[in-house]
């Protein structure tokens, strides 16, 4: 698996754990991990496609 597929992979993880997350910290359930948890994905997801590139 290369770089950019392995960030592409991470991002599409932290996007589907942001949601989830957003959703379980509108309704009554411990969702703020999960927020954060899916935005560090994301963010660590699109770090390792950026430095892929190069």
């Amino acid at each position: 698996m290369s770089k950019s597929s392995t960030g592409v992979a991470l991002m599409s993880a932290g996007a589907a754990a942001t949601v989830a997350g957003a959703l379980m910290y509108v309704l009554p359930g411990p969702g703020l991990p999960v927020l954060v948890l899916g935005l560090v994905l994301m963010g660590i997801g699109a770090t390792v496609r950026i430095l892929g590139r190069r």
